[in-house]
């Protein structure tokens, strides 16, 4: 009997990298337009390697940027690429196709709803709000509230102590592998790929389901109950 449904939030509900893709864009666009010297294409594929070198959620990787290029600080071409940033990222913030009404009608069919996120707490309420999607969930962990990141057995074990329910009647549904598959698998849980989301071109994400559309997870819901 499945009782409860975790999720886990960037590009899984939320199409993450697509709005990371238009708000850096944007960015780049805006410095040059405010008088940075700079190949937009080159820009781009810069200070997205900075991200991956140091972490998604920084907030100084324009500071580093310009640093980089001009060897300081200037606070025009800052404030130019945050304020695009920002305008872009707000515009851009989207849920996957059908997740309101998946989470709706897991609600209606009784099954508690969380969120567990390595992003920061700040960021992670952001984005539900911008969403709209503050009031679903039972609760929300991120990384501030748990002090560890995913595979580590600590964020899906307060999450099943919150939810009052035991690893095997709860699924995890996620698009990292070696993070939302195999950490919430140490516990005993049951997992779904969300492979809509996946940007790593996963073969095989070692999940008990693949799924192409989030509202996919009401079908499995609704089968392994009436099992």
């Amino acid at each position: 009997m499945m009782n409860a449904v975790i999720f886990d939030l960037d590009n899984t509900l939320l199409d993450f990298m697509k709005m990371k893709e238009y708000a850096v864009k944007a960015a780049v666009a805006g410095m040059q337009e405010a008088g940075l010297d700079v190949d937009v294409g080159e820009a781009y594929d810069r200070i997205i390697e900075m991200y991956v070198d140091n972490g998604w959620e920084n907030q100084q990787i324009f500071d580093l940027y310009l640093t980089e290029k001009i060897g300081h600080v200037d606070n025009k071409l800052l404030a130019a690429g945050i304020v695009s940033y920002r305008r872009a990222r707000e515009a851009n913030l989207q849920v996957y196709p059908n997740v309101n009404s998946t989470l709706s009608e897991l609600m209606k069919m009784g099954i508690k709803l969380a969120v567990v996120s390595d992003a920061p707490s700040r960021e992670a309420w952001m984005r539900l709000y911008y969403l709209n999607l503050h009031h679903i969930f039972d609760f929300v962990l991120t990384y501030d509230d748990t002090q560890a990141r995913k595979p580590s057995p600590i964020p899906f074990r307060m999450a099943l102590e919150k939810l009052d329910c035991a690893a095997e009647n709860t699924l995890m549904v996620g698009d990292w592998p070696e993070r939302d598959v195999e950490g919430a698998k140490q516990l005993g849980m049951k997992t779904i790929f969300a492979r809509y989301g996946d940007t790593f071109g996963t073969i095989d994400s070692g999940a008990d389901w693949d799924i192409d559309d989030i509202h996919q997870i009401v079908d499995i819901v609704s089968e392994l109950n009436a099992a």
